[in-house]
């Protein structure tokens, strides 16, 4: 039996985005480009032509992405009446030339600074799983796209976490490159030093084919190697703290599945490098100061406007003296180095991705301390991998209720070779 055409499939992924259950999860659909979109890869695939993995392929777009004629708002109100873009940023465009139909751009938390997901100006999207619970932030709306099946993969960007805390959340895979393989121009910045641009996705393979055309390399078939003898480091210690307990069960489970299939997993110490970031940004939080910069304009005259959770993070940025950021930069280049070394002896570092499981919307939009809470404690396992630039890739745990993510952190610019590992281990996984 032949697979569905593209405008087929296109034309009940844009009815379920009419339903109740995705209220929230796009700023804006595109229908019309789509359709024609869908109707020019399906001319392809009847004459046999394809222009790769991506041809066909339903992808949505995060709303800090320029798309020629499209406002691009950032999750904020503050933005929504700028002028349109006047070209596609290089990663929309690449995905355009391989041949994806762009179904929409999806909602977010406001300029990206958030790993909750919680928008007050466009609504919040309720989680893939259970609506009553957040989806992670902030490419919330886009995670939830591929989990309900609205899309088949999102663009999204990630500074701390954003898109491996909502792929944990909503049990997806969420990929974080090495900062500067991926084109960050036409992508609404949140912090210069700290952005990285990568795929959600149901699977590894599939994140992996997005991952190489937003990078400008061949996709290829990405090998699998075995499980057996792979070296596995687990920074037990301080990222380990607070972890829920269906989390901390279900890493454990996992680490036994892999061991057991021949991996050897090892304990590493890396607190004193943790200890080290968190001193360094104590005195100059990097992404607060330059969201300050980006933002300074708006600070006092739109300060209204603002998500008050989302100022808040930001205004700190804009007291800190310039001798105490560019301390806070060189002490990050020197702590680089020396997490590359630490982790030198393994194929990966795997731990949690978060430590805890989607908390309740309601809870949270009412306590604003609980709120600050559950942001840092969401943030805190995935920040490093941003701060010390190396790539994270975020896997579902098989667990029943709420889902759970694993991550794996490799080596910087071994991007592939950790998506490699990854496809591994998520086959060793799968029940």
């Amino acid at each position: 039996m032949s697979s569905p055409l593209h405008r087929e499939r296109l034309e009940q992924k844009l009815s379920a985005a009419a339903e109740p259950r995705a209220r929230h999860v796009f700023t804006r659909l595109l229908p019309d480009s789509a359709r024609a979109e869908a109707d020019a890869a399906d001319l392809r695939r009847k004459a046999g032509l394809s222009l790769g993995p991506l041809d066909g392929r339903i992808i949505s777009i995060k709303d800090l992405f320029d798309m020629a004629g499209q406002v691009t708002t950032a999750g904020s109100v503050i933005l929504k009446d700028r002028p349109p873009a006047l070209a596609d940023a290089p990663t929309v465009a690449a995905l355009r030339r391989a041949g994806a139909i762009l179904i929409g751009r999806t909602n977010m938390s406001e300029f990206a600074f958030s790993g909750i997901g919680l928008n007050p100006h466009w609504g919040t999207p309720g989680n893939a799983i259970d609506p009553t619970r957040v989806p992670g932030g902030s490419t919330s709306g886009g995670a939830v796209s591929v989990a309900l099946g609205l899309a088949d993969l999102t663009l999204g960007t990630d500074t701390g976490g954003s898109t491996r805390i909502p792929a944990a959340f909503n049990g997806i895979v969420g990929f974080k490159p090495t900062s500067c393989r991926v084109s960050k121009a036409g992508a609404f910045p949140l912090s210069y030093t700290l952005d990285s641009i990568g795929p959600l996705g149901p699977d590894v393979e599939s994140c992996a084919a997005m991952d190489a055309i937003l990078a400008g390399i061949e996709p290829g078939t990405l090998p699998e190697p075995p499980v057996a003898g792979l070296r596995l480091g687990i920074p037990r210690g301080l990222l380990f703290e607070e972890t829920e307990a269906p989390v901390a069960e279900a890493f454990e489970k996992a680490v036994s599945q892999l061991t057991k299939a021949g991996a050897r997993a090892n304990e590493v110490t890396i607190d004193d490098l943790v200890l080290a970031m968190r001193g360094a940004l104590a005195g100059a939080p990097i992404a607060a100061c330059e969201a300050a910069e980006i933002h300074r304009a708006w600070l006092e005259s739109r300060a209204a406007d603002f998500d008050a959770r989302v100022l808040a993070r930001i205004r700190p940025g804009a007291a800190v003296p310039a001798p105490a950021y560019i301390a806070a930069m060189r002490e990050r280049e020197r702590l680089k180095g020396e997490f590359q070394r630490r982790i030198e002896p393994f194929d990966a570092l795997l731990l949690p991705t978060c430590a805890l499981q989607a908390p309740s919307i309601a809870a949270l939009e009412a306590d604003p301390d609980l709120f600050a809470r559950k942001n840092m404690l969401a943030l805190r396992n995935t920040s490093p991998a941003n701060f010390f630039d190396c790539p994270a890739l975020s896997l579902p745990l098989p667990v029943a209720g709420l889902p759970v993510g694993l991550m794996l952190i490799g080596a910087p610019m071994q991007d592939r070779r950790l998506m490699a590992l990854g496809a591994s281990v998520e086959a060793a996984l799968r029940p």
